[in-house]
């Protein structure tokens, strides 16, 4: 598995590093000293695994993490274990509180073993961040997303989660599964398979009912296109 290690203490990437060695299955591939350098090499090198410090010059891992369009596996290492709580909010495979014990980085290593064989180890996610509540959020469980001028609202599970991206921001990472979500007007992306009721309006557009009693309009300019794509 390829692994990218982000710190800005050189002595903890190394000893990480010499960690990792009795570990063949992970190849380190590179090096990350903050949190813009960190999404730089994530976006070009396209890591499975990431062992990422919460505290950093520039931001913290979770501002990394929010700022990329599909979050890999993700290994919290800190010295302060009050983020614990918020890293298994994110749903990380496990948060190693510096110095790390070679037995807790093989338990986690271990963890992410059990994660890889689950059904939903291949599903593409987005992490998504509401002040200082985080998720990784699986884009099959994303339902809907509104504009509200330059954030958006996702909807999934039972949450609303207000975030700092505009719609075309949002759009453009939900391009991982184009024939999925499906941009129905400039206020609104629509997960085409949690569309409950379609139906016409007086505008020439349509209506879809989504759970929860959520009714999101087509545009009549986008209603030819929404019927070609979903067979309606």
């Amino acid at each position: 598995m390829r692994a990218l290690l982000v710190d800005d203490e050189r002595l903890a990437r190394a000893e990480l590093r010499r960690l990792l060695a009795a570990h063949a299955d992970i190849e380190i591939i590179g090096e990350a000293v903050n949190a813009a350098d960190a999404v730089q090499q994530i976006v070009a090198l396209q890591p499975e695994l990431v062992f990422l410090d919460v505290q950093m010059p520039g931001g913290n891992g979770f501002d990394v993490l929010a700022a990329l369009d599909c979050a890999p596996h993700v290994i919290f290492t800190t010295a302060y274990d009050q983020y614990a709580m918020q890293a298994f909010e994110v749903n990380a495979l496990d948060y190693l509180q510096k110095p790390i014990q070679a037995t807790r980085l093989a338990a986690a290593l271990g963890r992410l073993g059990l994660r890889q064989t689950g059904a939903s180890a291949a599903a593409r996610k987005m992490f998504i961040k509401d002040g200082e509540r985080c998720w990784f959020v699986e884009l099959d469980q994303i339902r809907l997303c509104e504009s509200e001028g330059n954030y958006s609202r996702v909807f999934f599970h039972n949450e609303q989660a207000l975030v700092a991206h505009s719609l075309n921001r949002l759009e453009d990472r939900l391009s991982l599964a184009p024939q999925q979500f499906f941009r129905t007007s400039r206020k609104h992306i629509v997960n085409l398979n949690f569309v409950q009721r379609i139906t016409s309006n007086a505008n020439g557009g349509l209506e879809l009912l989504l759970p929860g009693q959520l009714t999101v309009e087509v545009s009549r300019r986008r209603a030819t296109q929404f019927r070609q794509l979903s067979d309606w």
